[in-house]
């Protein structure tokens, strides 16, 4: 008899497995068509402000996938889609320089004057580089922003400044010195605790 109980618990536990696997990926493979579908849809547009989301630092100086970010962004302020950029990221684990400052030294020596450059330097994550900018642009009276980011990174960051009412666009660039695969998968594991905490809260 409690042999037949422990069989019949131990299906029940495989079906519950099995169902929540299933749950899971289904969850995942909605993120990571949204994150390639936003991908696809990204398109400069015209705003106020270009917020670059910060990354790694080398020493005191962006790093490659940074400097990809940055060129990107100098790109569209040459072009005119927007007048400011404003640099955000704060000070990493170890480092002596803030993602901010690094990346607007970079600008600086790329020819970007001085007042086209708005700082965020307190930032950890991405939602406080969108929260914390959202307050910088609101004393700059800026009203709108094109969040520009690795192209993988874009639906996580379009649906966190939605989620702060933070009028924006996506603009991303395609890495060609990280591995996107591997940062399209992180960014589904991402985007997906991101959404279970917008449940949980």
């Amino acid at each position: 008899m409690k042999e037949k109980r422990k069989k019949t618990w131990r299906r029940k536990l495989l079906l519950v497995s099995v169902i929540l696997f299933a749950m899971a990926s289904i969850w995942c493979g909605y993120n990571f068509y949204l994150i390639q579908r936003t991908i696809d849809e990204a398109a400069p547009r015209q705003a106020d402000v270009g917020i670059v989301l910060g990354a790694a630092v080398w020493g005191d100086r962006p790093s490659p996938g940074l400097s990809e970010r940055l060129n990107y962004a100098l790109w569209l302020y040459n072009q005119g889609y927007v007048k400011v950029l404003l640099v955000s990221g704060g000070l990493g684990e170890g480092k002596k320089v803030t993602e901010a400052e690094a990346m607007r030294t970079y600008l600086l020596e790329k020819g970007v004057p001085d007042y086209a450059i708005l700082i965020e330097d307190k930032a950890r994550s991405t939602y406080e580089n969108l929260l914390f900018s959202q307050q910088v642009m609101e004393r700059a009276h800026l009203k709108n922003a094109l969040i520009i980011s690795h192209d993988y990174h874009l639906a996580r960051a379009k649906k966190m400044a939605d989620s702060l009412q933070l009028p924006a666009t996506v603009a991303g660039v395609q890495s060609q010195v990280l591995y996107s695969p591997y940062h399209k998968m992180r960014e589904v594991l991402a985007l997906t605790v991101w959404e279970l905490e917008q449940i949980w809260s």
